[in-house]
């Protein structure tokens, strides 16, 4: 990737993210690394898992552009998507869940917005591709 006017985006991250992600944290993540990523579990230190359990299907959006790159849970259940963010430490999507036509997944595994954002890591198990996300990443408002 290369680099841009924000590190690997064009722009900072958005002032407003959700669930009360820390935006100084969220614009080093998104925009000033490509390997790295929030500490496990962090989500679980924001006002995520009370908001998403009530809420259904949620549509995640990038934190620089506001562009939908997950839509969950698809094909399992809050309580089973929960789960498996849980047991791996960062909000986990399968394929059925990336909106792909923001999202790439690079060699390395990398996953990123088409934008540029580093998102987390693709780091497939039994089931299949499992998308490691960091929250921080996908607790933008819509563009």
């Amino acid at each position: 990737m290369r680099k841009k006017a924000h590190g690997t985006s064009e722009t900072p991250v958005q002032s407003n993210l959700k669930w009360g992600c820390d935006v100084k944290l969220a614009d080093r993540i998104c925009n000033f690394n490509r390997h790295y990523a929030e500490n496990s579990g962090y989500f679980r230190s924001t006002s995520y898992v009370a908001e998403a359990s009530k809420a259904g299907e949620i549509i995640y959006y990038d934190s620089n552009s506001g562009k939908p790159l997950f839509i969950a849970p698809r094909g399992r259940t809050f309580a089973a998507y929960l789960e498996e963010s849980l047991d791996h430490g960062w909000p986990s999507f399968r394929d059925e869940e990336v909106v792909w036509e923001n999202v790439r997944v690079l060699p390395n595994g990398e996953t990123v917005s088409v934008d540029g954002t580093h998102l987390g890591h693709d780091l497939p198990d039994h089931a299949g591709n499992r998308y490691c996300i960091n929250l921080v990443c996908i607790a933008g408002s819509p563009a």
